[in-house]
């Protein structure tokens, strides 16, 4: 762990040497929003194999670079594909592109997930802005030695998400007609679906969706003072709570289908951020 800080210095030189961008806004894209990067304004590109030391996702429809660029007046990082706990990498690496972020310059994140709808009033497709999460199935990033330089060894996590950025969502999705719901993520090691009884325990903990990623990442920025928001969108109902025998492709191709309002939804909130 004492050799983590080294590591992201390592990696920033990398991407430093390819480009010195600064951004002001980080965006993490989820399932469905992998061809966003490619609608702005883009500066540069990075691809994770061209970072010494970084890790690389693994999983189908996650590309893996940060495109640097603009959204309307906004500098933006966009990291395109990111990396799963589930994938085998230990956590600090699951959360090393967040941090790297950060080191750039950003000090927003926006994080974007799909999760399964755990609250019976959700349906597929609907939006659910995070206003709070739940990390217990999953170990925290911030495990080990403190890295003094990013952050505190105890830090307040009793505002994870930013009330002032979860007020800019909220707005901007009214403005457009967007229905919008509101809940707490929990985070689950994946890479199986959860079983009917851990979605009914994370029900019975206050869990409005589920998913395999986000929290952590949160966690992580909030250590080094990222203001942060986060939004799901609802690809399924967990399991137990339908008939419907879930899998991937089931995720994707609901995703793919409210894409342009969550494209649409995330660009108003960068334009206003």
């Amino acid at each position: 762990m004492c050799n983590l800080y080294e590591k992201l210095e390592t990696c920033l030189r990398s991407v430093r040497a390819k480009t010195d961008f600064k951004p002001e806004v980080a965006l993490v894209l989820g399932s469905g929003l992998g061809d966003y990067a490619e609608e702005i304004e883009i500066k540069d590109t990075v691809d994770y194999t061209e970072i010494e030391g970084f890790p690389s996702s693994t999983v189908a429809g996650h590309k893996g670079r940060f495109v640097f660029g603009y959204v309307k007046e906004t500098p933006v990082v966009i990291m395109q594909g990111r990396v799963h706990y589930y994938e085998g990498y230990p956590m600090a690496d699951v959360v090393l592109p967040v941090r790297l972020m950060g080191l750039l310059g950003a000090r927003k994140l926006i994080l974007t997930n799909a999760a399964g709808g755990v609250n019976f009033d959700f349906k597929p497709g609907d939006f659910m802005m995070i206003t709070d999460h739940i990390t217990t199935n999953v170990p925290s990033p911030l495990i080990g030695p403190n890295i003094d330089e990013l952050g505190v060894r105890f830090p307040d996590m009793s505002r994870v998400y930013s009330e002032r950025l979860c007020g800019i969502i909220r707005r901007q999705a009214e403005e457009l007609g967007i229905g919008l719901k509101e809940g707490v993520y929990m985070q689950f090691t994946g890479p199986a679906y959860e079983t009917p009884a851990e979605i009914r325990m994370c029900r019975t903990l206050g869990g409005d969706a589920a998913g395999m990623s986000t929290a952590c990442e949160a966690a992580a920025a909030r250590h080094m003072g990222l203001e942060v928001c986060g939004i799901s969108c609802i690809t399924n109902l967990a399991a137990g709570m339908s008939n419907q025998k879930l899998d991937h492709k089931e995720v994707q191709e609901t995703a793919d289908r409210v894409a342009e309002q969550f494209k649409k939804l995330v660009t108003a909130v960068i334009e206003n951020i």
